[in-house]
């Protein structure tokens, strides 16, 4: 196979998230598949095996759920790929699609939560406010909660009797405190642990009538697994000797939890017995695992991948789960770890090294979104691409990720951008250093905050970098905050300490714009025309002084929102980029 069929036969190839399934009528499960070159959502019926397609958008689907009786799939349908319009729901069966509720106006996700008793909370931003409301058929919607700090519906116990909601009322939406509130409203009870310190709702028991709320605290400056009663005001905090990023589920008895924790960019599976107080391991695949449920009988099914490795979904049970349909994506490079010295401390990368060619080679520095997210040993098309183009991928979990505890992920106030490219150029200088990447090859490149910190780099950091790759960039943090989607404006607000109004002087430090006049390398910017979150004004204004400067650049823009759910759509993005370096970055 061409280098080239082989890279765009890893898009091609046939992916699914792990199939969740209803809690009270577990053999029925929904997944979403990009099968027919879209993500859309399927229902699976495990007892007869069949399958079939729910949804069919332009620019694919993004948000599902199924309730917990099995008989409905619900998700969120926005307008060309704009993340902003309203859910609807389907029978498990099939039937006409329809609105869950009729009326309520269209607004930005934050979430859906389902009951037993057909009873609903949806969670939509608008219009500067953040609004949960209660559904039930037959009935009125109704609003349950309000604010202009941003909030979202976490979960609803089974019976419908609990509502727990994450909010940022106290001003910091980065760390939310979490509410339980009857469905009149009524307070049951919060837990706020203070500035730093967030407490994060996640599931309630799955067992009818029980009340406990699984969440995650900050208390000791990481993730850590708290059960509570919000009646009672019991509270069980789980202590774990290990960091890193953590997630939990319930099992399905509610007596045990299911522990996926994330360090060094690989996974880890535990089961924490709540009765003993016991933490077992749960033998895994070296790799990441992306999503983890245990089953009905105790197993648990997990979707697993490495950077070698096409994704598949496993389970603890030895098999797999659900063969993957079509042609395997091609396997790709493993990576290898690289821990770097710092001005804040120790700096974790990954480096993927072309199988053919000779070091020094020409580098890419792929930098990653977030910025409250970490680059893991887990398959990458887009990464296998670059690899197979004879590039080198540098990933840096700089400042600001997540996956090194509270500390680390919190540490960009007060010099936001120029906290993360210190760590990026850390790492760049330990990689020529090393003899690893070319200094005269090297390509800065991401996506969302990983485009920012690109146009960032390209005018703060001129003589590193050969030329630069920004797609989704947030380009003038000031204009962005008056385009961008509500959730989007609370965390610019908790990131940067208040508004640019407040805080003039600190989104202008940060801003890419205000370095536009330095940049030197050339430049190729990808948006999208229906962007909420890096929104296209602000990138206008960034080239249009690009071009009173004569800075060499290139603009791509397509009619959805970030990364397409649309697979030709990515394809041809990264030919594009692949293009672009390969035009300003010689590989032989």
């Amino acid at each position: 196979m061409k280098a080239e069929e082989r890279w765009q036969a890893r898009f091609r190839a046939s992916r699914m998230t792990l199939p969740s399934w209803a809690r009270q009528a577990p053999n029925r499960s929904i997944y979403r598949s990009n099968a027919t070159g879209k993500w859309e959502v399927y229902a699976w019926d495990r007892v007869t095996g069949a399958t079939r397609q729910v949804t069919d958008r332009p620019k694919g689907t993004a948000y599902a759920a199924v309730d917990p009786t099995g008989q409905w799939i619900y998700w969120f349908a926005d307008t060309e790929g704009d993340e902003f319009g309203m859910w609807w729901r389907q029978p498990f069966t099939g039937g006409p699609d329809e609105p869950v509720a009729p009326g309520l106006p269209p607004g930005q996700p934050g979430g859906i939560a389902l009951s037993t008793t057909g009873l609903a909370a949806i969670t939509l931003a608008g219009d500067g406010l953040f609004r949960t409301h209660l559904v039930r058929d037959g009935e009125p919607y109704r609003l349950l909660y309000e604010h202009t700090e941003a909030s979202w519906v976490a979960d609803m116990s089974l019976d419908g009797s609990l509502i727990a909601i994450n909010h940022g009322e106290y001003g910091d939406f980065r760390h939310p405190a979490l509410r339980v509130v009857r469905p009149n409203g009524d307070t049951l009870g919060e837990l706020y642990d203070g500035p730093g310190k967030g407490v994060i709702g996640l599931r309630f028991a799955p067992v009818v009538g029980d009340r406990r709320l699984l969440a995650l605290h900050e208390r000791r400056q990481r993730h850590e697994p708290l059960v509570w009663d919000p009646v009672t005001g019991e509270q069980r905090e789980i202590w774990l000797k290990d960091s890193g990023d953590l997630d939990a589920e319930w099992y399905d008895d509610g007596r045990g939890l299911l522990i996926l924790r994330d360090d060094r960019a690989r996974s880890h599976l535990h089961r924490y017995d709540l009765a003993g107080g016991g933490l077992t391991l749960i033998e895994t695949p070296h790799g990441v695992i992306d999503e983890a449920a245990p089953r009905p009988g105790g197993h648990v099914e997990y979707s697993w991948s490495s950077a070698s490795h096409p994704p598949v979904i496993r389970s603890s049970a030895g098999q797999v789960v659900v063969p993957p349909g079509g042609p395997a994506a091609p396997p790709s490079v493993p990576v290898e770890d690289l821990d770097v010295e710092g001005e804040g401390g120790r700096i974790h990368a990954l480096i993927s090294k072309p199988e053919t060619g000779t070091a020094p080679f020409p580098a890419v520095f792929l930098l990653h979104g977030g910025p409250t997210a970490h680059d893991r040993d887990a398959f990458s098309p887009e990464v296998a691409a670059w690899v197979d183009a004879g590039f080198a991928v540098v990933r840096v979990n700089y400042r600001g990720s997540t996956g090194y505890g509270s500390a680390w992920r919190d540490a960009l106030h007060g010099d936001v951008g120029h906290i993360e490219l210190a760590d990026v150029a850390a790492v760049r200088n330990c990689v020529v250093e090393r003899g690893i990447a070319d200094p005269d090859r090297l390509v800065l490149a991401g996506s969302a905050w990983g485009g920012y910190l690109t146009l960032l780099g390209l005018g703060t950091q001129p003589d590193l970098w050969a030329c630069g790759i920004a797609a989704v960039p947030i380009a003038c943090h000031q204009t962005s905050y008056e385009d961008e989607a509500e959730s989007l404006r609370a965390y610019h607000r908790a990131l940067f300490g208040g508004s640019p109004d407040e805080h003039p002087e600190r989104y202008a430090a940060s801003s890419p714009i205000t370095y536009v006049d330095q940049v030197k390398s050339p430049l190729l910017i990808l948006a999208g025309e229906n962007d909420t979150r890096c929104p296209l004004r602000q990138i206008e204004k960034y080239v249009a002084k690009l071009a009173e400067h004569g800075r060499e650049h290139e603009v791509y823009t397509y009619d959805a929102i970030r990364g397409s759910l649309v697979v030709s759509e990515r394809i041809a993005q990264i030919a594009l980029q692949l293009e672009f370096a390969r035009k300003h970055v010689a590989t032989h």
